[in-house]
């Protein structure tokens, strides 16, 4: 919910009804349809998650509706939820204000807020998950999905909003920190800010994969592994150390290419008369050749040459 989310952004508390860390009341009221006046307010206390909050809140609109259908009065009074039940019971009345014995403190002083205070206040305070969500699909050209993940968590903003001085490929970044690093978090139960990779030098592998000189997998599934243990090292010097760099060069992937087509002449008869999802298939020989090196767009657009000829 975006109440719990965001006392665990603002680090309040971990949000957690169950173990009171976050607590709610319901106050509900029903009224006939065409009514001016509101119904009578009962107060629903004892929910101790955000499911039986709603559970607790359905069963008492049903409950008012029922009994004013029946000529009942509804009495103002707090009620307790029954999770077991599902329904609730009462508590005890509640007649007007008095009954809360509220009485005035002669040592409180009055407390003026100016509207100067309120402003200066605001202009200080954090940009909030709702707020930073927006800004990261209007002005990052993310998807809904993806923004509100990055903003679930003050320490993942925190490492995006540093990545992002770094880089402008802000879909990749997102990649990244939503696909490999989670993974690496999850596998751990870390959270981000135990992820020991700079966010300068995931730009800067971010780079390396837009140029082609590393494949999306081979950093994920070897390098990241690595990386993470010795984070200080650059990125390109590393993926040189661990044979990871791609093949870019034309003429050798050609190479492979010929070979590829070489060795399924049935199949480039089938590709030719029309089954082109065979693609795959060449791209997966010519890939097994270079032992994953070769730059895929290289080759994709070397057998499509070849194959369309």
């Amino acid at each position: 919910t975006e109440i719990r989310k965001l006392v665990r952004y603002l680090a309040i508390c971990d949000g957690n009804m169950e173990e009171g860390s976050l607590r709610c009341d319901a106050n509900i009221s029903v009224r006939k349809k065409g009514a001016s006046e509101f119904g009578v307010k009962v107060e629903v206390k004892n929910m101790n998650s955000i499911r039986n909050v709603k559970r607790a809140i359905d069963h008492e609109i049903e409950r008012q509706i029922a009994a004013i259908e029946n000529g009942e009065t509804i009495s103002q009074e707090t009620r307790s939820f029954d999770a077991a039940a599902g329904t609730t019971f009462s508590m005890r009345s509640k007649e007007a204000a008095h009954d809360y014995r509220y009485f005035p403190e002669p040592d409180l002083p009055p407390l003026r807020i100016h509207a100067a205070m309120v402003e200066e206040i605001r202009s200080g305070m954090p940009a909030l998950p709702k707020e930073l969500q927006k800004r990261y699909e209007q002005e990052l050209g993310l998807s809904t999905y993806d923004a509100a993940l990055l903003t679930a968590e003050k320490s993942v903003v925190t490492y995006f909003e540093a990545l992002i001085q770094h880089t402008t490929r802000y879909k990749a970044a997102a990649n990244w920190i939503l696909g490999p690093v989670r993974e690496w978090l999850n596998a751990g139960a870390r959270d981000m800010d135990d992820f020991p990779v700079a966010p300068a030098q995931l730009a800067a592998l971010l780079a390396l994969i837009d140029e082609g000189k590393l494949s999306f997998s081979a950093a994920a599934q070897q390098l990241l592994p690595v990386w993470v243990e010795e984070p200080d090292t650059a990125p390109d010097a590393l993926a040189q150390k661990l044979n990871l760099i791609q093949e870019t060069d034309e003429a050798f992937i050609e190479q492979l290419v010929d070979e590829a087509l070489k060795a399924f002449p049935d199949k480039v008869a089938e590709y030719r008369n029309g089954k082109k999802g065979l693609i795959g298939l060449f791209m997966g020989e010519v890939m097994k050749r270079s032992k994953g090196k070769a730059d895929p767009k290289v080759a994709t657009a070397l057998l499509q040459k070849k194959l369309e000829a």
